[in-house]
This record gives C-alpha cells, structure tokens and sequence, in this order.
C-alpha cells in the first residue's frame, strides 16, 4: 500500500511475511499464493506491499538461479504484490516448534550474517518495483547480549562496514540504494535506541540505520520522542520501521492479571519481559520467568517486581488487544508513528506492520484457518491504514 506524504514523497506500508513461515522458495511461492493475494483482496486493493521473509535456503536458491528470481518477480506482479523491504532478522527455522534463541543465529561475529544479508540485499535490489529506488533491509541488532565482548564488538562493525562497502558498489551497478536497519530488541546487545547509537558509532550511516519496532521499544519503556530525538542528534537514520504491539499489564500483582499472562506464556518464542521501577529497568529474558520467579531483589535467580505495570515481546494483533485485565501498547505505536510521519517530512518512508505471533497466541484466540488469519491480517492493515491517512497522508491507487 503506497501512501502521498504531504511533502509529496511516498510511504509504503507492507505487512511482514515472517508470519507465514516458510523455508524454501517453493514455500515463498506458496505464501503469495495462499495468504498474501488472499489479503489484498480482503483490503479491495489492485495492489499489496509485503515485507517479505526469504530464509537462507530460499535466499541461496534465488542468487544460485537467475531463472527463479525471475519467476519470482513476475509471479509477484501477477498477484498484485510488491516487494519495497525485506526482513533478514531470522536465518533460518522461524517455523520450527521452538525457536527461542536460535533466532538470534549467526549473529553479525560470523561471517554467515554478512554473506546472507548481503544476497538479500543484491536480490531485493532485483525484487523492487520499477518505480522505487530504494529498499529496507531489517536485521538483528548484533547478538544476543551474551556471550559479547569487545572484541565480538569489533568484529560486528567490521562487518557493517564492508556490507555498506557492498552496498555502495551495489548501487553503483544497479542504480537501486539499499539501506540496513539494526532491529534493537530487548535482551540483546543493542536493546535501546542509546545501544544503537554507541554501536554504530564508527558505521557509514549512509546505509546503515536503525530499524525501529514498536513493540521492542514500548517492552523496554523508552520514549518515542526521546527515542527519534538521539537518532536525529546522531545522524542515524531509520530504514524502516515495524508497526507492532507488545503486552502490556497494569496491575501484574493481581492473580487474575497473572493467570492472564500465564495463557501467553508459550514455548515457541522468547517473550522478554519489563517493568521500570525507581531503581531503574527491570527485566526476565521470558515470560515464564518474571511469572514463576518471586521478586527477591536484585543480583542473580532474582524475579521481576509486581509493583509497577509490566510489558512483554508479545506482538499482539494491532486490531484486537488482549481482552481485560490485560491491554497493549498501541498507544506507543500511534505516538511513534506520529513522530515518524506525521511531520513536515517522513523520517522514515517504509512502514511494515509484522505481528509474526498469530500460531503462539493463547488457543481461543488463534485463527484456525486461512481465511480467518487473512481476515486478521487485513484488518491490521486497515488500522494502519487509518492512522496514516488521520495524519494526513493521502492513500494512493
């Protein structure tokens, strides 16, 4: 979906295909097929952005083959679909029963990182509409926080710094610009938008920014305009951004309120949690955590306080929060999304609402077929659609 700003530059909104999760290109195929059309009929649009997903075997299968990214491309076009951004966060095994931490693997100390994202972003600079220039590449903010020393420090800016190499040279062939946004996210080792800016500290920022997630930066309670404010002082752009909510309790004291959390607590993906108190940031690396563990304090084996609200990486349904007690964070979204685009000019032009937890919700409220995930999926675009056009963008054909 394309949007006029009212500086007359165009904003894409697109929804990430990661939901859908497939490893091979086959796969791919199948997805446009079986889900993506499905949703741009349901919008009553001749024309869908997706945020597509391609895992490291679909990836290899479309650099290794001209002919298939051909096909693809054009397969694309016939079902109404268009490609302005990619996810390249997970490499591999999104759809496996438990992911958890393997989805932090490789991070960017191993070479494996550097020669993926780079094949995205070759075949994303294939993949774009023939009317756009530039395209979003999302990846995952380093590694996870352990175990990071310096030297691993060093070694993942080293490579952002010959991807930005390739990226240039990548241009320079194909008149396509390429951008690449580090995604942070709690618990890893860039968590803030503070973490990012010491990170990249010494990255050609030309093409290498942030990509900011809605959910992560309202699950570690960081101000949307503190947030935007230090990127601008720093000179770091924002690729793109994910539009997403996290859960949000206000009274996690509660028996009821923890019986409600307890129905998300699932094993498939980790759920870092949070809660700000006055001695600062307090957090489990999952749910299960912060709710099995009593409060003892500070220092190791220690719980998560119930005094103050808590949020948790739980990307719930943009259109349906979680039923009371329990809310979400999409007032962090609107607020954010306001700073994004609702200014005099868009800081960022890729938009990508991503809610890949649909399948880990609690059972009674997973959709049980294709259609109703479809039904779902449309109708967070939709939302999104509306806040856009409430800030005066104006949809286009």
């Amino acid at each position: 979906m394309r949007f006029r700003h009212p500086d007359g530059s165009t904003v894409h909104l697109a929804y990430c295909t990661n939901v859908h999760p497939a490893e091979t290109l086959d796969g791919v195929l199948a997805q446009l097929r079986d889900h993506c059309e499905p949703v741009r009929r349901r919008l009553g649009r001749d024309r869908l952005g997706i945020g597509l997903w391609l895992a490291r075997a679909a990836a290899h299968a479309l650099t290794t083959d001209p002919a298939s990214l051909r096909a693809l491309r054009a397969e694309l076009d016939r079902r109404g679909l268009e490609v302005v951004t990619l996810n390249g966060f997970p490499y591999e095994g999104f759809g496996a029963d438990e992911v958890k931490h393997r989805v932090y693997q490789p991070d960017w100390t191993r070479p494996e990182r550097l020669a993926h994202t780079t094949d995205l972003a070759r075949l994303l600079a294939a993949l774009l509409p023939d009317d756009v220039s530039e395209g979003s590449v999302s990846t995952l903010p380093l590694a996870w926080r352990t175990p990071f020393d310096t030297r691993a420090a060093a070694t993942a800016r080293t490579a952002l710094t010959t991807l930005a190499t390739r990226l240039d040279a990548l241009e320079e062939l194909t008149g396509r610009s390429i951008r690449i946004g580090l995604e942070p996210e709690p618990g890893c080792t860039v968590e803030t938008v503070a973490d990012a800016v010491a990170a990249l500290s010494g990255v050609p920022r030309a093409r290498i920014g942030v990509c900011l997630d809605t959910c992560h930066l309202a699950t570690s309670f960081e101000d949307p305009r503190t947030a935007l404010d230090a990127l601008t002082t720093a000179g770091i752009t924002v690729p793109k951004a994910q539009l997403s909510a996290a859960l949000h309790a206000e009274h996690p004291h509660l028996p009821e309120v923890r019986a409600a959390l307890g129905a998300f607590a699932e094993p498939r993906f980790l759920h870092q949690t949070r809660t700000r108190t006055a001695a600062g940031l307090r957090g489990t690396d999952d749910l299960p955590e912060a709710l099995a563990t009593p409060d003892t304090g500070p220092g190791p084996g220690a719980g998560l306080p119930d005094a103050t609200p808590w949020r948790a990486h739980f990307h719930v349904p943009l259109h349906a929060p979680p039923a009371p007690p329990l809310g979400s964070t999409l007032p962090v979204l609107q607020e954010t999304l306001g700073l994004l685009v609702g200014g005099p000019h868009p800081l960022t032009r890729h938009l990508e609402v991503e809610t890949y937890t649909w399948q880990a919700l609690p059972p009674d409220r997973r959709p049980r077929t294709r259609a109703r995930l479809a039904d779902g999926i449309a109708a967070e675009l939709t939302l999104a659609r509306d806040l856009l056009t409430d800030l005066g963008l104006k949809e286009l054909p």
